[in-house]
């Protein structure tokens, strides 16, 4: 089957499952524990994307790197203990992810959160196996540079393919040479992605399927 793409990269918060309930509740736990006001979920949604460093910081107005590591180690100790299973896979994703691999494309996740949460979310719905690999980020780490390095050793190519729902996934995949694709059942609006000119932009995941293997 021809393709337009040799490697397709999928963000995973907001992309593949939904992780609003996890991620902030692990946040308030982190806010409240610091004695910062604790803030209604659907207001954590702008939080689902960024790296967790620069969220904490502007939800607490810090600007002390320590403190923030203390932050990220709160939230870590709830989400690693029963946030990360707080979470939900959007309906049609696992279809079409045993489709695409069906066919012979190489997948991979890429993502801000700690691989090792990563691949946890990803063996509690028994998708990890259509993955050949997880590339995980950490507190300083963008995402642009996870893809950089991934160019760099030879992974991916200009032929490849970004797939997120926030505009930093599409920045992170242009700045590389990849293509991009912006998916509309996450975080980001159609405004935010749109401005970015993805090469894609789905507003299902059942549209995933006919467009990558046509």
């Amino acid at each position: 089957m021809s393709t337009a793409h040799d490697f397709i990269l999928f963000d995973l918060d907001g992309t593949l499952s939904d992780p609003l309930q996890g991620i902030g509740r692990s946040l308030n736990y982190a806010l409240a524990h610091f004695g910062y006001p604790e803030r209604e979920l659907a207001d954590l949604a702008p939080c689902i994307g960024p790296p967790l460093d620069q969220s904490l910081a502007q939800l607490t107005g810090t600007t002390s790197t320590e403190h923030i590591g203390e932050l990220v180690a709160k939230y870590r100790e709830r989400y690693g203990d029963i946030g990360y299973a707080e979470n939900v896979v959007y309906d049609g994703i696992p279809q079409a992810l045993a489709q695409l691999h069906a066919s012979g494309i190489p997948l991979a996740v890429c993502t801000s959160k700690r691989a090792d949460f990563a691949e946890r979310i990803l063996d509690l719905f028994g998708l990890r196996e259509y993955f050949r690999f997880v590339s995980g980020g950490d507190v300083g780490i963008h995402k642009w540079q996870q893809i950089a390095g991934l160019v760099a050793q030879g992974t991916v190519t200009s032929a490849s393919l970004m797939v997120g729902d926030r505009d930093v996934d599409i920045d992170a995949g242009q700045r590389n040479g990849l293509s991009a694709a912006g998916v509309l059942w996450g975080f980001g609006s159609h405004a935010e992605l749109s401005a970015g000119q993805p090469r894609y932009l789905f507003k299902q995941p059942d549209e995933l399927c006919p467009s990558l293997l046509a």
